[in-house]
């Protein structure tokens, strides 16, 4: 791992999930863009806390996609002809209420979506149950939060973006969307993000996670789709209008080279 990254962001959370308290079953959410190398660093962090005494579970926010007939009804028509991706494509009141469950005693039982299932596209393909004293639930929207309406027409009208027509249009009905994450987003005790020096990095990133995928699965999704895919995740949730607020109150942001490597780390700034 980055030593950087190890230092200043990884032994913070390690330490954060350790100082919780007996009992406390803290939640701890990871947001990066596709492809920066959220579950990598998310299982490494589980070998670490396992290495502690700590049994960290980790999970997706993608694990909770709706199945495929009520995740197409849900996108239908969308501009970018993606099946899963924008806000909307997830039930993540499913994981509040798993993770609720959990925190009143039962076993942590998630959903889990294997997205080399129709193709590429992914489905629903059962659960998991395990035993956790700690969970990290991954993804790249976690914790963006609804924008009033006001600040997405003045984005629109103000700002040097590159939406389409289409996207633009589809900008409020997104933003909406997001409403329905506020209580998983409530369940997390601390943010932590992993955010590219360079934005256009996010498609370099994608097409090498897809290129593993397929060398090891034969499944994949084709450079076109991944295509749709990352621009599903750039225009419905611009980061230039979501990130900022996020930024604002994670407890650490760090800035990632096109290699994934640790250029800068913000440590949130906490007033006495």
């Amino acid at each position: 791992m980055d030593p950087l990254l190890q230092h200043a962001f990884v032994e913070p959370m390690l330490a954060a999930l350790q100082t919780a308290g007996p009992g406390a079953k803290p939640v701890l959410a990871l947001q990066a863009p596709v492809g920066a190398g959220k579950t990598t660093l998310s299982l490494q962090l589980q070998e670490q806390a396992a290495q502690r005494g700590l049994r960290l579970a980790v999970a997706s926010v993608d694990d909770a996609y709706r199945p495929w007939f009520e995740r197409c009804r849900h996108l239908q028509g969308n501009p970018f002809g993606v099946t899963r991706v924008p806000p909307g494509s997830h039930d993540p009141a499913l994981i509040a209420r798993c993770i609720e469950r959990w925190r009143r005693g039962e076993p942590l039982r998630l959903p889990r979506f294997d997205k080399r299932l129709r193709g590429g596209e992914g489905d629903r393909c059962g659960w998991s149950t395990t035993q956790a004293d700690a969970l990290l639930l991954e993804g790249w929207l976690m914790g963006y939060e609804p924008q009033p309406l006001i600040a997405l027409q003045q984005w629109l009208a103000g700002s040097d973006h590159d939406l389409s027509g289409p996207e633009a249009a589809w900008l409020p009905h997104w933003n909406g969307a997001l409403q329905a994450y506020l209580p998983l987003w409530q369940c997390c005790d601390g943010f932590w993000v992993l955010q590219p020096s360079d934005w256009a990095q996010v498609l370099h990133w994608r097409l090498e996670a897809e290129a593993k995928q397929r060398s090891s699965s034969g499944s994949a999704l084709q450079p076109a789709a991944i295509g749709q895919m990352v621009r599903a995740t750039l225009a419905s949730l611009p980061p230039a209008l979501y990130q900022p607020a996020l930024d604002a109150r994670a407890d650490a942001v760090a800035v990632l080279d096109q290699g994934r490597r640790c250029l800068e780390l913000r440590p949130r700034c906490r007033r006495p």
